[in-house]
């Protein structure tokens, strides 16, 4: 089993030194969450929660994830980070594929794009990208940033994407792999045709080993169940030995939690708070 590091609630200035904590402390790797901006009117519901409301406020830092990425990434060596998730059709696949490809050229490939279809319309609109068919337009852009992370003259024409032969450098050192979020069955196919592995959020055990039976159904229904693939969930509840098999049973590879919030913080007050529980966790659980 590995361990992922959610980074939200803890301030981006201190991002370097609790990555090269969490590195210390046995964690696989470091998430970073995604949003360009919070409106002051939201009128889109959120999916992960009963009333539709977010569990983050206005005022939380969202630092840019690929220029965080190459911060932590220059203070560590073996870390990997990924995405938790990156709105992906809320952007131009050409931006995308720059900014993914040089964090993982960078970081000697060290990244993994966890990517989602989003639900924030008016942060869509913001962007001049639309909120409708933004989930068939990202299954093409996944395809889009593939073929210019392979490197030398490539071209693509497809419904949404059409260009003739270019190139982008640098390349990714190794192909970057790409997670999918999100537990609707939309989701849970496209990560099981499309995707390097799917990403889950906030379940109790229950609820994760049926995800992981209907992602894997869902695997040997577009016959590729024989590929490798990752399962990185956040479970809600405390990782004891027990718990961590059982979800390995179900299928689960990596476990994304949170130092602080595994322990009762919140958020942590200082970088050395910060530090002390990371280090904690990894000697109560990752050991």
């Amino acid at each position: 089993m590995k361990f992922s590091q959610a980074l939200l609630g803890a301030n981006p200035l201190d991002w370097p030194r609790i990555a090269a904590a969490a590195e210390e402390a046995g964690f696989d790797s470091v998430a970073v969450s995604d949003h360009v901006v919070y409106p002051a009117r939201l009128e889109s519901r959120y999916p992960y929660t009963p009333d539709g409301v977010p569990l983050f406020s206005p005022d939380e830092d969202w630092p840019d994830p690929w220029v965080a990425v190459g911060a932590m990434s220059a203070v560590t060596t073996r870390l990997r980070f990924l995405t938790n998730v990156y709105v992906l059709p809320l952007r131009n696949p050409f931006v995308v594929a720059k900014a993914v490809g040089t964090a993982a050229y960078l970081s000697r490939g060290r990244v993994g794009l966890g990517i989602g279809a989003g639900w924030m319309a008016e942060e869509f609109e913001l962007m001049g990208q639309p909120f409708a068919r933004r989930g068939k337009r990202m299954d093409e852009m996944v395809e889009v940033v593939r073929t210019l992370w392979n490197g030398g003259m490539v071209e693509h024409h497809g419904e949404f994407y059409d260009f003739d032969p270019v190139e982008m450098r640098p390349a990714p050192p190794a192909p970057v792999p790409i997670y999918v979020g999100g537990h609707s069955e939309i989701a849970m196919r496209r990560a099981a045709t499309l995707g390097d592995g799917w990403l889950g959020m906030y379940y109790s055990v229950e609820e994760l080993e049926q995800h992981c039976r209907t992602v894997e159904q869902a695997r040997e229904d577009a016959g590729t169940a024989d590929r490798p693939f990752e399962i990185i969930a956040s479970p809600m509840v405390t990782p004891t030995a027990e718990n961590c098999e059982r979800l390995e049973a179900a299928g689960v590879t990596t476990i994304l939690t949170s130092a602080w919030m595994a322990q009762g913080v919140l958020g942590p007050d200082s970088t050395e708070q910060a530090i002390e529980l990371i280090a904690t966790f990894g000697e109560r659980f990752i050991a």
